[in-house]
């Protein structure tokens, strides 16, 4: 993997950058949608294509459960089995640390669960999650981690970064392919000396990228944008930053402009399948099951392309929604991905103008 710092903004953080990998090249600011088991919920591989998405995100730790590591490697790893050509990233299983910590124990070794699904014990640990992902054959692939939530105490925060920092040399030592970009990735909780020394050592281990984890758990986003800059300003500009977990429209913009490159979250797509729409680059929302959704003549978006608004009235949308047409979930979460793929686009061709000055012809959201 390799990655070219194309421009930056001098006025702001705004990176626009070429991420090279053995299965293509992103331009970022770039969105990840997630296909947590293997497939965007709803939508079809040439759907999430025309979202403008260039890289897909999948989990390994649900695919070990279902439908199994053996299965996916069989129908050609996980590029195969989503019938996805182009980039992907795995996540480890680190945020499963979170949310589904009624289920889990902590300890040196590793993280043990009880199977979500049917209770059945597993341990998660460096080794055998790097090895997963190996498998599993993604391009960018992420270290376990511990995540906590934003009620964590400093000695709780202080022990999670420590343990995360030993797993890391464990999964470095671990790896055994040479053709996937392993991440370091940066915890510390909510306090800032400790993602400002998170990231400091970061910066100085051999990782291609740097994963920025735990944030965006439930604090305030002026904290979030604090924390996110002290993380940034330790963390070399030649090297890509990616942000877990975030996919609202205002947090994109927001977070890009401080030196972000690669988003991912579930939001867009599941607020999709539960019938709600943002109609604009802040983020606005409109819920296809209200009544008066009914009676809407215009597309959801004016001025977008994707298949929801070139095709259906906001009145139609409405109409299958309310009538629980699986057709609803897959146009609803393409054009949520679609608002966010034009963002990072027009992020991007902002920040090439203005270091450049090339003329541009004006397309998309204008970012304010």
């Amino acid at each position: 993997m390799r990655f070219d710092l194309v421009a930056t903004d001098p006025g702001s953080g705004l990176r626009a950058g070429l991420l090279h990998t053995p299965h293509g090249v992103v331009k970022t600011p770039s969105f990840m949608p997630v296909g947590t088991l293997g497939s965007v919920k709803a939508l079809t591989p040439a759907d999430v294509r025309a979202t403008r998405a260039q890289v897909v995100l999948s989990n390994s730790y649900h695919l070990s459960l279902q439908p199994g590591l053996d299965t996916v490697q069989r129908l050609g790893g996980v590029h195969g089995f989503m019938r996805w050509d182009g980039p992907m990233l795995t996540d480890s299983g680190g945020f499963q640390v979170f949310s589904l910590g009624r289920l889990r124990e902590v300890t040196e070794e590793g993280v043990t669960f009880a199977s979500h699904l049917n209770g059945t014990p597993m341990l998660l640990s460096p080794e055998c999650v790097v090895e997963a992902q190996e498998r599993l054959g993604a391009d960018l692939i992420m270290p376990l981690d511990e995540c906590l939530g934003a009620d964590a105490t400093r000695t709780v925060a202080e022990e999670a970064l420590n343990r995360t920092q030993r797993w890391w040399r464990r999964s470095l030592a671990a790896r055994r392919r040479d053709d996937q970009a392993l991440f370091a990735l940066v915890q510390g909780g909510l306090f800032a000396d400790l993602r400002r020394e998170a990231a400091r050592a970061a910066a100085q281990e051999p990782a291609p990228g740097f994963a920025i984890g735990g944030l965006s758990v439930g604090e305030p986003k002026a904290l979030t944008a604090e924390l996110l800059a002290t993380t940034l300003a330790e963390l070399p500009p030649h090297k890509p930053r990616y942000l877990m977990g975030v996919g609202h429209p205002k947090d994109l913009v927001t977070y890009a402009r401080l030196g972000v490159d690669l988003f991912d979250c579930v939001l867009p797509t599941r607020l999709g399948r539960n019938g709600t729409v943002w109609s604009d680059a802040d983020g606005t929302r409109l819920n296809l099951g209200r009544r008066s959704s009914l009676t809407q003549q215009g597309p959801i978006s004016s001025g977008c392309l994707c298949a929801a608004c070139a095709n259906y009235s906001v009145g139609a949308l409405a109409a299958l929604y309310q009538s629980r047409e699986p057709l609803a979930y897959r146009l609803a979460s393409v054009h949520n991905l679609a608002l966010l793929g034009r963002l990072a686009h027009d992020l991007r061709r902002a920040v090439l103008y203005t270091a450049t000055q090339t003329p541009m012809v004006p397309e998309g959201f204008l970012i304010r």
